[in-house]
């Protein structure tokens, strides 16, 4: 059984706006189960769009994404879509929880949405999260009612719900002070480390890569490290 959780094999990406121009470059590397990975480079290097490809959102692309050990072209968009809420977690630098729901109800969200487990079962898991989090006390406040450190929080418990086999994040950091990137950071490598979560991490943070098992460094579309 293998342990690549995912693998680009020469992802090439362009855009068309008005001339053909080529965004992704040869990209090629494999993500192992438990490995922390971060993604940097300079604005407009490609981080962002190599991430869109990676989680499945963008399907025009030269060559293959494999996700599990799945080939991910030739899919319809429902079965990716699937592939998305029951492999991959997503958590962005906003964090996009609803206000008008409790902390809990915005976990279970996407443990609703995959209908795998009953409602009760949902419910339990998404406290589950909380408590490895540390914020269980948090479950039935309103999201509107939380600092902005907390939310990222249950963002990320909410991007644990399905236990996916990997965490995607998008400058996860990108919108907290020091202290609650450092909490958020301390969190991405407990999930690391003490539950084998795999993480793709996107930052431009140097301090917060630094740290990470393993850095992907891209220039011009290019990995150069």
């Amino acid at each position: 059984m293998s342990d690549i959780i995912l693998e680009a094999r020469g992802i090439c990406k362009y855009f068309y706006d008005p001339v053909k121009v080529k965004v992704l470059n040869e990209i090629n590397f494999s993500i192992n189960k438990g490995d922390f990975v971060a993604v940097t480079g300079k604005s407009g290097c490609g981080k962002s769009t190599l991430l869109y490809i990676l989680s499945t959102m963008d399907t025009d692309y030269e060559g293959e994404l494999l996700i599990d050990g799945e080939l991910m072209k030739g899919k319809k968009e429902k079965q990716l879509a699937r592939i998305r809420n029951e492999k991959i977690g997503f958590v962005f630098q906003f964090h996009y929880l609803l206000n008008e729901f409790s902390v809990l109800k915005n976990v279970m969200l996407p443990g609703l949405k995959l209908g795998k487990y009953s409602d009760t079962e949902v419910a339990d898991r998404a406290m589950e999260k909380l408590k490895m989090l540390g914020i269980e006390n948090l479950g039935m406040k309103k999201a509107n009612q939380l600092s902005g450190g907390e939310k990222q929080r249950v963002a990320i418990a909410r991007a644990l719900i399905n236990d996916p086999l990997i965490i995607m994040g998008d400058e996860p950091t990108g919108n907290l002070d020091k202290k609650n990137s450092e909490i958020v950071f301390d969190i991405f490598k407990e999930l690391a480390e003490r539950y084998k979560q795999t993480l793709l991490i996107v930052t431009h943070d140097q301090g917060f890569a630094a740290n990470t098992h393993r850095i992907i460094e891209m220039e011009d579309g290019k990995i150069i490290k």
